[in-house]
């Protein structure tokens, strides 16, 4: 394989390893093995075009047909002929999975599922990705210039995380680069000759250059000063690697706690429901026979881009935890409780979900601690995957009569002063005003808000609508009136806020289904989000304005019933499916609903596919592939050891010996007979001694003579080997093949090259031993011949049948005939 095919190779390969940020938007694999196969079609047609010698536009050309084709293959279905060749119904096709991503990036939080637009786009570009790099590589050698497309890859999750994302995929990416870089300047030197050391000595193709040895050393050092460089200015901030192996939650789960205990809740939440399947996340149990939601964030700073969360500060976990900020158990009814709580891997947060007012936590190390003002308990380096601990709480009950004997808060209270702040949006400040005109004391003020947002008014629950907290954000609900509960939570902790009255926006789960021996489960579809308000003497209160109908496991309270269903029993839980939620029974003895159409009447139930995707299938499928590709070259080379030691361990056909003018000690050697057979036997124990050599890194020179090659081996493989006699033996046997007229017998050669293969392989280090193990050299020295030899044949018969063509076809040029 000539140096342009070879790096062909490589640009595919390094395209690949550049798109590993995109590992960080999808929560599948798909697109990579969609992604994947694009690449490795382009890289093909640009391989083919280059073996029949085609121009750098007949490059290109063969790429855009082949990613054409690609794309028309994986996302044509059944607008193509044949499946593969486009048609104008085909690029309409594209055309709408265009369309379709657009609306997916607007209704989607990574990481997002399989979703057909965004897969469409991401392996339109990796195969364009593929292109580029192989132009600029290859085409141009203009290596450095592939990089410019490769960042382009690695700035798309750069711009789709509001925060700093993981370094993994930059640092994979860099190899592709730097392979890349590598790849070029080798094939350059390459072309000067033999590679020399600093010192002027040749240097072997198997042996190391030290100069090359130190312009892999610059480059890592290289990439690792720009990556620690911010580190050392004081004025640049620490950047990526400040959240080396760090996740923003929920979303990413499994990928550990940002480090300081804050994460976009309102982005996980809206991610998670958004999704396709349904994930257990955590399973309680709780001797409270009728518990509140379980909650682990808040959101209580806002802004003209919405609420957010602020750095909790706290103590670490023990048995004997500071009373809520605000509350006064003394002054209001309290149940006390404890509930045990088994967390899965798909919740990995730096928070853990509790119920308000927890007392005492045990279970859990110094690692987490718990914020009064906040009642969260967080972590700034560990996360919350597969916990398991134990709690002790007070659930607190109110009258809407306690609640309106709380006092307004004077402006210098520090609750009034940071909790009650807000952007003046026009249109909220009037509707506001409008609401609580009249009203006397804060919690009749806070009930027409909240009673505001029922069915009776227009409201409507809906997952699709546009996420976001912002004030036009909060303008456009209050004009659409449909969202689901992110929009509830945070318009409603909005409008109190107008109204001068400290809210926040809590995060957490519903009660879900129904209990199973004790057990709830809760899942990604009980996430939710609701209004907390600050009452003076009681605390933080919670409201839910999101329509219990909507609400799996939704539990409306004495002060905050569900304004939709008056007769509802305050205090009852009314279990409900909100649209995507699963169907069917919530439990033994649990009720089953039909979800709700946001535009009325019943959808019917949404079945949950449990069987595996087809991916995932394919996905295992080329897995296994690979594996076998991985294992040829090492199977390759047993089974022909396998086939030369048969050889070499047969017999001879001759039965007797005869002298031939050599040495006594070659007498007992020498065979009569079936000369021929031995011959064959003495050049497959000898080829077998070369292949190892070449496994084992080395020098093989085919000019030099069977004695002179055995004199070099000894002299630095096997100075003080006992196997030094068994390597002369092979080359003796070589030498009496090829120019003696009767060979050596062939019994002592079969042992002779099993002893010099060890005892060379036993001088070699680890690292040699496993290549000649895994991807023997010299295998994949024959297969490179042999597919150089092929691609040249073929450049050779394509040139004739040019020719010919020519021949043929010239006098029938429209030139010639007009002549």
């Amino acid at each position: 394989m000539n140096s342009r095919r070879h790096l062909g190779l490589v640009a595919g390969a390094a395209t690949v390893l550049a798109s590993a940020p995109i590992s960080q938007i999808f929560a599948g694999w798909s697109w990579l093995f969609e992604g994947g196969l694009m690449v490795a079609m382009v890289t093909g047609a640009a391989l083919g075009a280059r073996s029949l010698r085609g121009r750098l536009w007949a490059q290109l050309l063969a790429m855009l047909a082949a990613l054409l084709i690609g794309l028309t293959w994986l996302f044509g279905e059944d607008t193509a002929i044949l499946g593969l060749i486009p048609t104008p119904d085909t690029f309409a096709q594209f055309g709408k999975l265009f369309a379709l991503a657009g609306e997916e990036v607007q209704k989607s939080y990574v990481p997002v599922p399989d979703l057909e637009g965004l897969l469409f786009v991401s392996a339109l570009g990796m195969g364009a990705v593929a292109i580029l790099v192989d132009l600029c590589a290859v085409g141009l050698r203009r290596p450095a210039l592939a990089g410019l497309p490769m960042l382009a890859i690695y700035s798309v999750p750069v711009a789709v995380y509001v925060d700093s994302v993981t370094p993994i995929p930059f640092i994979v990416g860099s190899i592709g680069f730097l392979w890349l870089l590598v790849s070029d300047n080798v094939d350059r030197v390459r072309r000067f000759g033999r590679r020399f050391t600093g010192e002027g000595r040749g240097v072997d193709v198997w042996e190391p250059s030290p100069l090359a040895s130190a312009g892999r050393r610059l480059a890592v050092v290289g990439v690792l000063a720009a990556v620690a460089l911010p580190l050392a200015v004081p004025a640049m901030s620490a950047g990526f690697l400040g959240d080396f192996g760090s996740g923003d939650g929920l979303g990413q789960a499994g990928k550990g706690p940002r480090g300081n205990g804050r994460v976009d809740l309102f982005a996980e939440l809206s991610g998670r429901l958004k999704q396709a399947g349904v994930q257990d996340m955590v399973k309680v149990t709780t001797n409270d026979p009728d518990p509140f939601y379980m909650r682990f964030g808040v959101a209580d700073q806002i802004s003209g881009g919405g609420f957010a969360s602020h750095q909790p500060t706290g103590q670490p976990v023990s048995d004997n935890l500071p009373d809520p900020a605000g509350l006064d158990l003394s002054a209001v009814r309290s149940q006390a409780a404890t509930a045990r709580v088994e967390i899965t891997e798909n919740f990995a947060m730096p928070l853990l979900p509790v119920y308000s007012a927890p007392t005492s936590i045990r279970e859990l190390d110094a690692a987490w601690s718990y914020d009064p003002s906040l009642q969260i308990v967080y972590s700034q380096r560990a996360n919350s995957a597969e916990l398991a601990y134990e709690f002790d709480y007070v659930r607190a009950e109110f009258t809407p009569d306690q609640l309106r004997t709380a006092p307004t808060l004077a402006a210098s209270d520090v609750n009034q002063r940071e909790y009650s702040r807000v952007p003046e949006v026009a249109q909220v400040r009037t509707l506001v005003d409008k609401l609580v005109e009249g009203k006397t004391n804060n919690y009749d003020r806070v009930r027409a808000l909240y009673d505001h947002f029922s069915a009776k008014n227009g409201f409507k629950y809906d997952v699709a609508a546009p996420a976001g907290t912002s004030g036009a954000a909060i303008a456009d609900f209050l004009n659409n009136k449909r969202g689901f509960c992110e929009q509830y939570a945070a318009a409603l902790a909005w409008m109190v806020r107008t109204a001068h009255i400290p809210a926040r926006v809590a995060f957490g789960f519903t009660l879900g289904g129904s209990a199973d021996n004790g057990v709830r489960t809760l899942t990604n579809r009980n996430l939710h989000a609701w209004t907390e308000v600050y009452f003076s003497g009681f605390g933080w209160v919670p409201f839910d304005a999101t329509p219990s109908t909507y609400v799996v496991g939704s539990a409306p309270t004495a002060w905050a019933p569900d304004v939709d269903a008056p007769e509802a029993a305050p205090g009852g839980v009314r279990p409900s499916l909100s649209p995507g939620a699963s169907g069917g029974p919530e439990g033994p003895g649990g009720p089953s609903r039909d979800p709700i159409d946001p535009d009325g009447g019943v959808i019917g139930p949404i079945l949950v596919d449990d069987e595996l995707p087809t991916w995932v299938w394919v996905a295992s499928g080329g897995v296994v592939l690979l594996l076998a590709l991985l294992l040829t070259p090492a199977l390759r080379r047993t089974m022909l050891r396998r086939r030369r030691g048969m050889r070499t361990a047969a017999a001879p056909s001759g039965g007797g010996f005869a002298e031939v003018g050599v040495s006594a000690a070659d007498l007992t050697m020498t065979v009569v007979g079936d000369t021929d057979a031995a011959r064959r036997q003495a050049h497959a124990a000898w080829d077998e001694l070369i292949d190892t050599m070449i496994d084992h890194r080395l020098v093989v020179d085919p000019a030099e003579t069977p004695r002179a090659t055995v004199d070099r081996l000894i002299s630095t493989a096997l100075p003080a080997s006992a196997a030094a006699e068994q390597a002369r033996l092979l080359g003796l046997a070589e030498e009496r093949a090829r120019y003696a007229p009767v060979p050596l017998s062939a019994e002592r050669l079969t042992p002779a090259v099993r002893a010099v293969r060890q005892a060379i392989a036993g001088e070699a280090d680890r690292g040699v031993r496993l290549t000649a193990l895994l991807m023997p050299p010299s295998v994949l020295l024959r297969w490179r011949n042999a597919a150089y030899a092929g691609f040249t044949a073929l450049s050779v018969r394509m040139s004739r049948l040019s020719g010919i063509g020519k021949r043929v076809l010239g006098p029938l040029r429209p030139g010639r005939l007009l002549r």
